[in-house]
């Protein structure tokens, strides 16, 4: 397989596992411990989008985090953008980097960005937490994890179907049952 995407080292059996499961399009759910290299698994989504001239948004829970990976990715790629509440940077570029929460107001208000959407990426899915649906999981506590949680579904809920998403995290304690309750 020759790959869109090439990195300064050898990807890990678990990058190259889920590399393949993005080359036939499929979703993906990354749970490495941190430093481990999930990042990799959204750069070669990143790369796939721009080669088929659609989009990839990566979302983080908070917008600091979103800050962090937009200067992160603009090393990398140079068709880069940033929406935040307060920032719009190159709206219509191939990746766009956000929180959760604008991700489901542009699904609420129909935006255009969503119909050449090819994959989301959720780092820190944890945050998913408990709310009304996922009541069964227990995650770690934060301050406002609860709505965090229920933005996070509505979002996996309203995504068009054609959509692929990536779900990278270091602390989900129980990822076969939080992976079945995704698919």
């Amino acid at each position: 397989m020759i790959l869109v995407f090439q990195w300064p080292f050898e990807p890990d059996i678990f990058q190259k596992q889920a590399i393949l499961h993005l080359e036939n399009k499929d979703s993906v759910f990354v749970a490495a411990h941190t430093s481990a290299g999930k990042t990799v698994i959204a750069e070669y989504a990143i790369a796939l989008s721009l080669k088929h001239m659609t989009k990839t948004i990566y979302t983080s829970p908070i917008k600091a985090l979103s800050n962090q990976k937009f200067r992160d990715f603009k090393q990398t790629f140079t068709d880069v953008g940033l929406v935040t509440g307060d920032v719009q940077l190159n709206q219509t570029a191939s990746c766009l980097i956000m929180t959760t929460e604008i991700l489901r107001s542009m699904l609420y208000n129909g935006s255009d960005i969503i119909r050449d959407l090819e994959w989301v990426v959720f780092d820190e899915v944890h945050y998913i937490n408990d709310s009304e649906v996922s009541s069964h999981f227990y995650f770690i506590s934060f301050k406002n994890e609860i709505e965090r949680g229920v933005v996070w579904e509505e979002v996996l809920i309203m995504l068009p179907q054609h959509c692929n998403v990536i779900l990278l995290s270091a602390t989900v304690p129980n990822t076969m049952e939080f992976a079945n309750w995704v698919g």
